[in-house]
């Protein structure tokens, strides 16, 4: 079974969400990412999401944007990415790989799935790939027992929502909001209508990202989600800090919010 299934399932025992927790691959360098993420699984968070940086990230806001370019201005690779993946998995939490299809087709679509099972990784998530589109990295998820998470949104017709789900393993990836990734003041009224609709047609886990910032936000969405996956709130708190100490401080704290925030849902 997917080892992010067995997380959801334990946290479905537990009577909450998932924590998600998101960082781009080498932000600020790449011994700062590995202990950002570190830091933030000591603090609560369920499942690392670590980023590949990607030059054209169509999905993702300022926030994450401006950590992507940072990570790549230091020249961080993929390969430096699986070593990040391994170094987070070794805390015992389990680790997905949210990347655009351009690095996974530059390094090769079956070499990658085998490196990053090798690494501890638990599959992908994938914005800008559809399942129409992955045949590819179907059979290479098969080949190395790995997840495939694509994205549903509020626009996706019936049928489109249908033949996505059936193509994910591990959870189903849930956009809340029509938009870039980004903290917002409110949550989205369109999220929880989504979610029910793809538990109509699935019982995988439905995890919601997109505008969660606070552990009030956070507690909203594990009342109707079963994950609550939160990225720039988490990525500012590096940004904005004067230093890295105050940084993995700033960091710790929001984090532990947002896993009392799951860990308390308002329903």
């Amino acid at each position: 079974m997917s080892r992010i299934g067995v997380a959801f399932d334990k946290a479905r025992a537990d009577g909450r969400a998932l924590l998600v927790g998101c960082m781009p691959a080498g932000f600020p360098t790449v011994e700062g990412s590995i202990a950002a993420m570190t830091a933030m699984v000591e603090a609560g968070v369920d499942v690392i999401e670590v980023e590949i940086p990607y030059s054209d990230p169509v999905m993702d806001g300022p926030v994450i944007q401006k950590a992507s370019d940072i990570a790549l201005s230091g020249g961080v690779r993929t390969a430096d990415t699986l070593r990040i993946v391994e170094a987070v998995a070794a805390t015992g939490a389990p680790v997905v790989t949210m990347t655009y299809w351009n690095p996974i087709e530059q390094y090769g679509v079956d070499a990658f799935a085998r490196d990053l099972a090798a690494a501890g990784g638990t599959g992908l998530i994938t914005p800008d790939l559809i399942p129409d589109e992955a045949d590819e990295w179907l059979a290479a998820s098969e080949a190395y027992g790995l997840d495939r998470t694509f994205l549903v949104a509020p626009s996706s017709t019936d049928a489109r929502l249908r033949m996505t789900v059936e193509h994910c393993r591990g959870f189903v990836y849930a956009t809340a909001i029509m938009g870039v990734t980004g903290a917002r003041a409110q949550t989205s009224e369109a999220a929880p209508v989504l979610v029910s609709r793809v538990r109509e047609v699935t019982d995988l886990p439905v995890g919601v990202g997109l505008g969660v910032g606070t552990g009030a936000q956070a507690g909203t969405v594990a009342g109707y989600a079963d994950g609550v996956i939160v990225g720039s709130a988490l990525i500012r708190c590096l940004l904005d800090a004067p230093d890295q100490a105050a940084g993995l401080a700033a960091l710790r704290a929001l984090s532990a919010e947002l896993a009392e925030g799951v860990r308390n849902p308002r329903r």
